[in-house]
């Protein structure tokens, strides 16, 4: 993505849902063909991330996320051992500093997909393999090394018999397509001819993708005036705002779906129409310094959020309405690690503690990000503030404030751990639950943040947790009738009594029907 990804040296790590067998070859790549007949969101992982989880439990995080697609930055072996027998389907790539050695030496390509691709498929589901990244507008000098390198890993492919699930392509910077807009006009920088005219006609021949990394948010930035915040962020337009194509008269809501079909005539003029773009990183950042002021955590979440409801309604774009482009959301954790701007470092969905930067919206949307929703929030205290203070902020929340503070008191259910960071997320979360989460209810002077983590623990139930409802109701139950049990069981015990009188009354009907006739003639 943005502007040094090529500072992405150890990768990163991945998700879903969890299954307990072993797939077999065959029922492995069938299920995969199967997912990826439909449009799907995955995300990006970095790993310039202070403190990242280990890749086992990066996986256990990713699968209670519900994420089951993830684009790595090489092919580390432990991050793909980690999603081994798991639905987790990863993108790997080949880092541009390896290209040369690939691209000059089809041994090299041979053990590089014996190593990492031989080695754990289909265990580890593998469906694609990004060479390079944005080679051609940030080291240009490897452009000539992409498809040789390309194709030489696709012949190790094919001596793997390998080539019909995993494919082979190499994501571009939305730069290579000049005059973007409208995007009828649309078309690649001459100056990368060389390698896009074959490239694209392999992609063509072996049924793999264009990967392309586009930003609305860049294109609004660059042209702030001219591109509405509205169209930027999926919002919804009256029509008078919707940008229209002259050429073609299609009518655009989205600065994506423009970027999109720029890509698609781009192809489409130099002869290549059935190939399908793949987004491999699009995005927006929650925060960033004061040269960039539609960093937000409110714009992060409006475009992402919307982003997703919109590849899920699976609409395609105005030039194709037939065909949606899954995307792969730039980036699950914030790198804090990484080079200024501001904005490098706050492109994620999560913190690099897996607390959230910032809500999204997506309840009922799918299943991308399911357990990541409003309904599910809780207000704790942060990492790294002084006792004096968080005493301060508690003291507030069990004061003026009117929090239940009542189980962190001596001998009740959350005293312990006894201490003023555990005391005040239990009260701080108190307050938010009890105004409703208002914005602005989970501050309290900047020492507090929401989190889609239920911070329960042992026998301390916190009040957003789903639990507390369903204490409340076997509490009220209790009160309501002391033999509340003894009715459970005497209707059990009733269901199970006629069940057992039912089954023997067909029986003895069966038996009476077989065998009382021969009863007769025995008898007679």
């Amino acid at each position: 993505m943005a502007i040094s990804k090529l500072t992405h040296s150890i990768p990163l790590f991945f998700l879903l849902i969890l299954s307990t067998q072993l797939p077999t070859p065959s029922l492995a790549q069938e299920q995969q063909n199967q997912t990826e007949q439909q449009p799907y969101v995955g995300v990006n992982i970095g790993t310039d991330v202070s403190n990242l989880l280990p890749p086992l439990q990066l996986v256990s995080f990713l699968q209670l996320q519900k994420i089951n697609h993830i684009r790595i930055y090489d092919a580390n072996s432990d991050i793909l051992k980690a999603l081994s027998r798991t639905n987790i389907r990863v993108i790997i790539s080949v880092p541009n500093n390896q290209l040369l050695a690939i691209g000059s030496s089809n041994t090299t390509a041979a053990s590089w997909i014996d190593r990492n691709v031989v080695s754990f498929y289909p265990d580890t589901l593998i469906t694609a393999i990004s060479v390079g990244d944005e080679v051609l507008t940030t080291v240009p000098s490897s452009a000539p090394l992409i498809l040789p390198a390309i194709e030489s890993l696709y012949s190790a492919l094919v001596a793997a018999n390998l080539h019909q699930h995993i494919k082979i392509s190499t994501p571009h910077a939305a730069s290579i397509i000049l005059d973007p807009f409208p995007p009828s006009q649309a078309f690649f920088n001459q100056s990368f001819s060389s390698v896009m005219v074959p490239l694209l006609q392999f992609l063509s021949k072996t049924g793999s993708p264009l990967m392309m990394n586009l930003y609305p948010y860049y294109v609004f930035m660059q042209n702030k005036g001219v591109v509405p915040i509205d169209n930027a962020l999926f919002k919804p337009l009256t029509p008078d705002k919707e940008m229209v194509d002259p050429n073609t008269l299609l009518h655009y809501t989205n600065v994506l779906d423009a970027m999109v079909d720029a890509a698609y005539f781009s192809m489409k003029n130099l002869n290549i129409t059935d190939v399908v773009v793949l987004v491999t990183e699009t995005g927006w950042p929650s925060k960033a310094d004061s040269k960039e002021p539609y960093a937000t955590k409110d714009t992060a979440d409006t475009y992402n959020s919307n982003l997703i409801s919109h590849v899920f309604d699976r609409g395609g774009t105005p030039l194709h309405p037939e065909t949606t482009s899954s995307v792969y959301i730039y980036e699950l954790f914030n790198e804090d690690l990484r080079s200024p701007p501001v904005s490098e470092a706050n492109w994620g969905l999560f913190y690099g503690n897996t607390t959230a930067a910032y809500l999204l919206h997506v309840s009922g949307i799918g299943t991308f990000m399911a357990n990541d929703t409003t309904n599910q929030t809780y207000c704790i205290a942060m990492d790294g503030f002084d006792t004096k203070t968080l005493q301060a902020a508690l003291d507030w929340a069990c004061g003026p404030g009117r929090a239940n503070c009542s189980d962190i008191q001596p001998g009740e259910s959350c005293y312990q751990p006894n201490n003023v960071k555990s005391h005040a997320s239990y009260a701080f979360d108190s307050y938010f639950q009890k105004e409703g989460k208002a914005p602005g209810t989970c501050d309290f002077k900047g020492v507090a943040m929401i989190t889609t983590t239920d911070p329960s623990h042992g026998s301390c139930i916190f009040p957003g947790s789903k639990k507390v409802s369903n204490k409340t109701k076997d509490v009220v139950n209790s009160t309501q009738s002391s033999s509340a049990g003894e009715k459970l069981l005497r209707s059990t015990a009733f269901s199970f009594s006629s069940f057992k009188i039912s089954a023997f009354s067909n029986i003895l009907h069966i038996f009476l029907a077989a065998y009382f006739p021969i009863f007769l003639l025995v008898l007679f």
